[in-house]
């Protein structure tokens, strides 16, 4: 599944729409420290924190990548439900992880404590993981 990463920056009615589906599978804890689904989208698109995995034109993952100097943190890291297991999210994390190596950034993946999916991501993935307070 040949899916393409990028930053979202002006989003269609269309990428608004997959984006409230990618979220509205996610669990209550993902979306801390937001109200909300709602919530968390119109930050992360306000801030172009907003990374994005595409099909055929239409969003199946999203997350926040943070830029912070030599570190950039992606949180809030989600896959449609009808399309996990297929390795979208391993493809968002690894080209955040490239974008920040070229930058000479690191990437630090960040999740509630106690998120097991979030350990074993980051541990398949060798890519360090930083537990926020939720």
């Amino acid at each position: 599944m040949p899916v393409i990463v990028q930053t979202l920056e002006d989003a269609s009615y269309q990428d608004q729409q997959d984006l409230q589906k990618i979220y509205r599978d996610a669990p209550e804890w993902l979306f801390a420290p937001f109200a909300g689904e709602s919530d968390l989208i119109e930050n992360a698109l306000a801030d172009d924190s907003l990374i994005t995995g595409r099909f055929n034109d239409r969003l199946l993952g999203a997350g926040r990548l943070q830029r912070h100097g030599s570190v950039w943190y992606l949180s809030h890291l989600c896959v449609r439900k009808v399309t996990r297991r297929r390795g979208v999210a391993e493809r968002l994390v690894n080209q955040a992880q490239k974008m920040a190596s070229q930058a000479g950034a690191e990437l630090r993946l960040q999740a509630p404590a106690g998120h097991l999916e979030a350990q074993a991501l980051a541990a398949k993935l060798n890519v360090a993981l930083d537990i926020v307070a939720t």
